[in-house]
């Protein structure tokens, strides 16, 4: 008597679904380090890391959209596309003017804050407060 395998196996569809999912999820991650990293290295790391995934990702999609392992979304009319990054365009136009015209007050909101002393050497990070209380 030979025993048999039960194994059940999952489409190559559904594994490679998943695989395009994660990809996506993960240039998600990759795309919130990059925005969020405040040392240059890192975020081009993490550039480069999302070029790579998107990469990884389009030729996924190809591959399974030739297969017809991926139905796509119905088209978009191209006057509904126009319309978006025109809308886009205006907020980015719009956000740049508003940091344009606070960026000083920015800068001087962020010098008042820094410290007068420091830990390191002792001195009060008030000038009006003595040390020896």
């Amino acid at each position: 008597m030979t025993a048999q395998s039960s194994h059940v196996y999952m489409p190559d569809s559904d594994a490679l679904y998943t695989i395009l999912a994660d990809l996506k999820r993960v240039c998600r991650e990759y795309t919130t380090a990059a925005t969020e990293s405040n040392c240059q290295v890192v975020r081009q790391m993490f550039q480069d890391l999302l070029q790579d995934g998107l990469h990884m990702q389009g030729e996924l999609y190809q591959f399974m959209n030739q297969q017809q392992m991926y139905n796509t979304s119905s088209p978009v009319l191209r006057q509904e596309l126009d319309k978006q990054v025109k809308q886009y365009m205006q907020t980015q136009q719009q956000t740049e003017q508003w940091i344009q015209q606070h960026a000083s007050s920015i800068q001087s909101a962020t010098s008042y804050m820094q410290p007068v002393g420091s830990y390191s050497n002792e001195q009060s990070v008030y000038p009006h407060t003595s040390q020896s209380m």
